[in-house]
């Protein structure tokens, strides 16, 4: 990932990961899901960044979303 994002979020699943995106984009934090899941192998993860100011927040935000 680019300089000035951080990870703020690693899942298994996609639908967690989008979960997660949504909560943080509800709260008007922008983010970017990359997809490290290889298709053809079955592993590999979903990671949620966010902007390095909005780090703390986005943490905060996601404390109780369960991986």
């Amino acid at each position: 990932m680019k300089k000035g994002w951080k990870e703020v979020y690693l899942a298994a699943f996609e639908y967690k990961a989008t979960i997660a995106k949504d909560i943080l984009e509800n709260a008007g934090i922008s983010t970017v899901v990359l997809n490290q899941h290889d298709s053809a192998y079955l592993f590999g993860n979903f990671v949620v960044y966010v902007k390095d100011a909005d780090e703390n927040k986005a943490l905060e935000l996601l404390k109780n979303l369960k991986n």
